[in-house]
């Protein structure tokens, strides 16, 4: 059976979370040929929406007032649920973001609804599918069926490849009015502590210091690295707590959960809590100079070597590769 699909879409900064795509993709694989919907919120939003048809939505509606123009789940949820009692759709997507991780379980409660969170794959399509997603902080995974009723879900972002973008596809946008009340907090003011580049969440690549880079300055080859490979710096809690780099950088259990194309783990023990947030990344290289440390049970490459005396070789061969590429 088809299923009309609303999917909430993320813009940051002027510009659509590559997430949003993500979940478009996973909208179209339950879908069964029905329609995709796209849902933008925020203050001003209209100019984006053409992008989510490109990466395959339907159609797209807008929610736009000055009261969105930063996230709150009052005026999210409200904004929300007017287009979802406007839609009826039979399935909703969001990422399982900052955002969709508080917005999503306000959402599922007021509709009485289930929600299948942090997805990672989908198998099989339509009625038929099966969402896969982790539990025990990564160690297993359960594998989960919508029986009846509307169908929830959260994906992970970086776990599931969105489409091709088809810049010749068009389709309808439309907006829709609301009345933001009683909003019970409101955003006065954002102070961005998280270095500039890739966003941690959604990078292919994250080089990560922890306790062993031993100070402040000793994330500096860590961020010359991951400039070079175009990715983004993490850290583990124990750098965090000891003031080497800002807590917006964390990866773990209480922190952010990653899934990059590349982790590279840069004086890092392997705490539970550390590999909770990392582990199911597709490729972990470990730099550690404890041959017993907990990260290189779960690396694919491993080097035993004092990080000081390995970056700067590692820097240097990285800039020799990228330099023969660029000739």
């Amino acid at each position: 059976m088809s299923k009309n699909v609303l999917v909430l879409g993320e813009a940051r900064e002027g510009e659509l979370r590559n997430v949003s795509f993500e979940a478009i993709a996973a909208a179209k694989q339950i879908a069964g040929g029905g329609t995709i919907t796209g849902l933008l919120i925020g203050d001003s939003v209209e100019n984006l929406a053409q992008e989510m048809v490109q990466y395959g939505a339907d159609r797209v509606i807008t929610v736009e007032h000055a009261d969105l123009k930063q996230y709150t789940s009052d005026g999210y949820s409200q904004a929300f649920m007017a287009v979802y009692e406007q839609e009826s759709p039979d399935a909703v997507v969001m990422g399982h973001t900052a955002l969709g991780k508080d917005l999503s379980p306000k959402i599922a409660s007021k509709l009485g609804s289930g929600l299948i969170s942090d997805v990672t794959a989908i198998e099989g399509e339509g009625d038929d599918a099966e969402f896969i997603r982790p539990i025990y902080s990564g160690k297993a995974f359960e594998k989960v069926k919508n029986k009846e009723g509307l169908l929830f879900f959260t994906i992970r972002p970086n776990n599931i490849e969105p489409l091709e973008k088809d810049g010749s596809r068009s389709g309808d946008v439309s907006s829709v009015s609301v009345e933001i009340t009683n909003l019970r907090s409101i955003i006065a003011d954002v102070v961005r502590k998280a270095s500039e580049g890739v966003d941690l969440s959604e990078a292919k690549v994250i080089v990560a210091g922890g306790r062993g880079v031993k100070s402040e300055d000793g994330f500096k080859p860590l961020e010359e690295l991951a400039e070079l490979l175009g990715g983004a710096v993490g850290a583990s809690r124990g750098a965090c707590d000891a003031d080497y780099c800002d807590y917006s950088l964390q990866i773990g259990q209480t922190g952010k959960v990653v899934t990059p194309d590349l982790y590279i783990a840069i004086g890092i023990s392997g705490a539970i809590q550390h590999m909770a947030g990392m582990s199911n990344s597709k490729i972990i290289v470990a730099i550690n100079k404890d041959p017993e440390a907990n990260i290189f049970k779960v690396a694919d490459y491993g080097i035993v070597g004092d990080l000081f005396e390995v970056m700067p070789i590692l820097i240097e061969e990285v800039k020799k590769l990228k330099s023969t590429q660029t000739v």
